[in-house]
């Protein structure tokens, strides 16, 4: 793609996100388009958010399941941005404007005490520069169609990177612990919508081990000069299927001992 298609699908996905309102898929628009590209439209994006005001917090990691990575045909995971309009409080409300169709995983989220910054890290070095881990729910939204009406062609990898991996919104909860005093490739989560069990999952569903998906994050920020930094948030990949988040449905998930994290959308 040129600079200047990549600049256009940006503005658009930019201005769909403030409008509620989806865009075509651009895979179809740029039948040629890779994954350089995707990550080169969410970069201007990330760079428009910026210049209106919002903050970046931290990031999040996607298709970490090998479930996920079958269905689309890759091996790899991909990731986003998190911005500091995106953090709700454990049990709150969404407003019903809010997101376009919302639906929402089951993660395990790291809060970083130390900058992880370089090439070649590995799950040690995750782990030591943690300050600690606690549960979360990640809110997914889409500024591009789901599914094509026209051709029924569904959105690829490329689509979902380049509108921020689906990236809206984080709710922390539950008990935050130091990630040594856990093992959390065991740590579970029973998560439900208005009281009705949907889906259930452990950590070891991400990579075989949540900070897993921290390091290929890590080195890969390092390839383009990035770091993951002091006191951002990064959210290691869901371990359930996403759950649709209608209105009047209350999400919530059971990591056992450590506790819930739920969210009310109007």
């Amino acid at each position: 793609m040129t600079p200047e298609q990549i600049e256009d699908a940006a503005g658009r996905l930019f201005t769909a996100e403030k409008e509620r309102r989806q865009i075509g898929l651009l895979s179809q628009q740029y039948p040629d388009i890779t994954m350089d590209d995707a990550y080169a439209i969410q970069s201007a994006l990330v760079t428009k958010k910026e210049h209106s005001g919002l903050a970046v917090r931290g990031w999040k990691i996607g298709l970490t399941s090998r479930a996920m990575q079958m269905a689309l045909n890759i091996d790899i995971p991909d990731s986003g941005v998190l911005f500091d309009d995106m953090f709700f409080d454990n049990g709150a409300t969404i407003p019903a404007q809010r997101f376009i169709q919302p639906r929402v995983e089951a993660e395990i989220a790291f809060v970083f005490k130390d900058d992880l910054r370089g090439e070649n890290l590995t799950l040690f070095d995750v782990l030591n520069a943690t300050d600690y881990i606690c549960p979360a729910l990640e809110i997914l939204d889409t500024r591009i169609l789901r599914i094509d009406p026209a051709t029924s062609s569904t959105r690829t990898v490329n689509d979902t990177i380049a509108d921020n991996a689906a990236n809206a919104g984080i709710v922390l909860g539950g008990r935050p612990v130091k990630p040594d005093e856990i093992d959390m490739r065991w740590i579970g989560a029973i998560v439900s919508c208005n009281a009705q069990v949907e889906e259930t999952g452990l950590g070891a569903g991400v990579l075989n081990h949540p900070a897993q998906g921290i390091v290929w994050l890590a080195n890969r920020l390092a390839q383009y000069g990035d770091a993951i930094t002091r006191g951002q948030t990064v959210i290691s990949g869901s371990f359930i299927r996403p759950v649709e988040a209608a209105h009047g449905v209350t999400v919530a998930a059971d990591y056992g001992p450590l506790g819930t994290v739920s969210v009310y959308f109007e």
